[in-house]
């Protein structure tokens, strides 16, 4: 360890040392070029992240000055995944500055590639605001360039996330678009339903009755085999139970269905929140009587 330390100092001062020397323009940076990145490897082996990113960064400035963008770009990235070890403010800001190079040269689907590492090393931090973000913008970088499956993996978190967030409008049209377009591909067509049941919880989150029953209504039109489903059956008992206000109902609804298919945490914390509204009604009718 000690041996690459040493190494990998000796090869950032002489990188240093070639680019204050005089000399000509592109083989000054040609030169420190290679003895950066002889020396980030050097500090990758002896565990130094820090010193290992702050390297890479220095090696994609090099390429900068050669206008060699493409390289300049998987520096960044090599930085990142150096920071992703011990600061993730500088991966997240080295991931960016890689997602803007490869966006300027016309390299738009490994843009996205690194906005959805970006929204993953958010989601990690539990910063689901930051991560919708990058998320969302993968999620267009992707659809522009038609790689559909990507895009509409990070939909699908930018749609759990906005629900997260109490913005279930957004999660409803993510989910019933995904829906609709999962039933022309025999492959995916097998996921519609439970597209169609998030999206439903969305709508049972708002709270209103007639919403409710008009997506429930939208969604048969959608699916004619819906109606036959244990999620269209889990959304109908919890909109009746909404109707009646009887929390028993509900509670009874969302343990029949959790009995053969198990909720996830987020459908969990949905029904929790439905759950929550119904009781408080239940308490103002009591009050009232």
């Amino acid at each position: 360890m000690g041996d690459q330390m040493a190494r990998a100092e000796d090869f950032e001062n002489k990188a240093e040392k070639k680019l204050s020397s005089w000399g000509m323009f592109g083989s000054k940076f040609e030169d420190a070029a290679d003895l950066f990145d002889k020396s980030a490897n050097s500090y990758k082996l002896s565990k130094s992240w820090d010193k290992a990113g702050s390297t890479y960064v220095k090696l994609a400035n090099c390429h900068l000055k050669l206008e060699s963008k493409h390289e300049a770009a998987s520096a960044y990235v090599d930085a990142a995944h150096c920071y992703k070890k011990v600061n993730m403010n500088e991966a997240v800001s080295c991931l960016d500055n890689a997602v803007n190079i490869f966006c300027d040269i016309g390299r738009i689907s490994m843009a996205a590639r690194y906005l959805k590492e970006i929204a993953e090393l958010c989601e990690s931090e539990q910063n689901i605001e930051k991560a919708l973000v990058y998320y969302e913008k993968s999620a267009d970088f992707y659809e522009s360039e038609e790689v559909t499956t990507s895009s509409n993996q990070c939909k699908q978190k930018v749609a759990q996330f906005s629900a997260q967030l109490e913005q279930y409008q957004k999660s409803i049209e993510i989910y019933e678009a995904i829906a609709r377009q999962s039933l022309n591909n025999n492959l995916l067509k097998y996921g519609v339903k439970g597209h169609l049941l998030n999206a439903g919880i969305c709508e049972l989150c708002k709270g209103d009755v007639i919403a409710i029953s008009n997506a429930l209504e939208r969604y048969q039109e959608l699916d004619p085999t819906f109606s036959g489903t244990r999620e269209y059956k889990l959304l109908a008992d919890v909109a009746a139970a909404i109707d009646e206000e009887d929390v028993a109902k509900f509670t009874e609804a969302v343990k029949e269905f959790d009995s053969m298919t198990p909720l996830d945490s987020w459908k969990t914390t949905l029904f929790l929140r439905v759950k929550e509204k119904l009781k408080a009604k239940e308490l103002e009718e009591d009050d009232l009587t």
